[in-house]
């Protein structure tokens, strides 16, 4: 079993916001939603620790997922919508006390510098399939809408709490930048943060970042950049895709992508509420990291950045994580050979880590 490095994962959101244990496995977690109808997706869970030590996942850059929005509804907390900043702060904190208190059970062990996540590889990479059940898996926490950051001058507070990724905006706008669905470019705080950004070495991530606000902020900002968790455009048309010249910008600027496993970034024509996993396979998966890798003319600039949230908007033969190790086989009959598949798998994101962590 390949180890892995995933670029992308909501551990917190689905702890504090749909009272997810992500310490149970996920037949657990679905075995206590049964008969549960309060919101999307429930009975329909994929991924926890256990699932992704079985997975072999060593480390996963995972996000405090919290946003502000005008129609934040009034008692679902399983919305990510706040009603002012503030909110978003307090409740962008409690998402980062999750993950600490993990770490003081031996649950994870966040990462925030190069030295640490080279100590975590290590013990993971040399760790039997049987061991790494029971080892802690490295966690170097995002941001997924810079909405919590009340103001730039704060973003250095969040780089002293261990934050290393920050997404500019969402779905819609945030205070900083236009993001999926809507259009227009950086505000003026957003150009402010992101020479905060630069100061401190945080790694700007751009997914979730409309046209507009994506080309503005390479123009402006110097530091490194990625797309933790985006697929092709060529492939599946809309602006949640990354188009193949936005791909190009960031592999010339030494960027990485992750691809990711929603159903309707997959495949082109998919229609919420309507659609069905059977529709979808993993291969698909292995179609946006093959188009990546053919725009690069390599396999240095694509990895995996799986978003995995339930299996009832995921490709109908993943059923939990362990089934990433499938792009094992999928990425072989397409031609790439080991060295080309350990880079997609973790070297890709492990090596752009190294070099950009303090």
């Amino acid at each position: 079993m390949r180890p892995i490095f995933d670029g992308h994962g909501d551990l917190a959101l689905f702890a504090i916001s749909y009272n997810r244990d992500q310490t149970a496995t996920a037949e657990e977690i679905n075995r206590r939603e049964e008969g549960m109808t309060d919101t999307f997706g429930r009975g329909c869970a994929a991924n926890s620790l256990p699932e992704m030590r079985r997975a072999g996942v060593g480390i996963c850059q995972s996000s405090l997922a919290v946003r502000v929005a005008d129609k934040a509804r009034p008692t679902l907390r399983s919305d990510l919508n706040f009603a002012t900043h503030h909110m978003a702060y307090a409740h962008a904190h409690g998402q980062l006390a999750y993950y600490r208190v993990l770490e003081q059970q031996g649950e994870v062990r966040l990462i925030d510098s190069a030295e640490e996540i080279n100590s975590q590889w290590q013990t993971w990479e040399t760790a039997t399939e049987e061991e790494r059940l029971e080892l802690p898996v490295g966690i170097i926490v995002s941001m997924e809408c810079a909405d919590p950051i009340v103001e730039p001058s704060q973003a250095e507070l969040w780089w002293e709490d261990g934050l290393r990724s920050v997404m500019l905006s969402h779905f819609g706008h945030s205070q900083y930048a236009a993001g999926t669905g809507v259009t227009g470019p950086l505000t003026a705080r957003g150009v402010e943060l992101l020479a905060e950004f630069e100061r401190l070495g945080m790694i700007l991530d751009l997914s979730h970042t409309s046209e507009e606000s994506f080309y503005e902020s390479l123009d402006r900002f110097t530091g490194p950049v990625i797309a933790s968790h985006n697929n092709c455009q060529a492939l599946v048309p809309g602006d949640r895709q990354l188009s193949d010249d936005q791909i190009g910008r960031l592999i010339e600027r030494g960027g990485v992508i992750g691809a990711v496993l929603d159903a309707w970034m997959l495949v082109p024509g998919w229609v919420h509420g309507t659609s069905r996993p059977e529709e979808v396979d993993m291969g698909a998966v292995a179609d946006h990291i093959d188009h990546v890798c053919q725009l690069a003319g390599n396999s240095r600039h694509a990895a995996i950045g799986s978003d995995i949230g339930g299996t009832n908007h995921m490709p109908h033969d993943f059923r939990t994580t362990s089934d990433l190790q499938k792009l094992d086989s999928l990425l072989a009959d397409r031609g790439y050979d080991d060295r080309d598949i350990d880079n997609i798998f973790h070297l890709n994101w492990l090596e752009f880590f190294r070099r950009e962590l303090p």
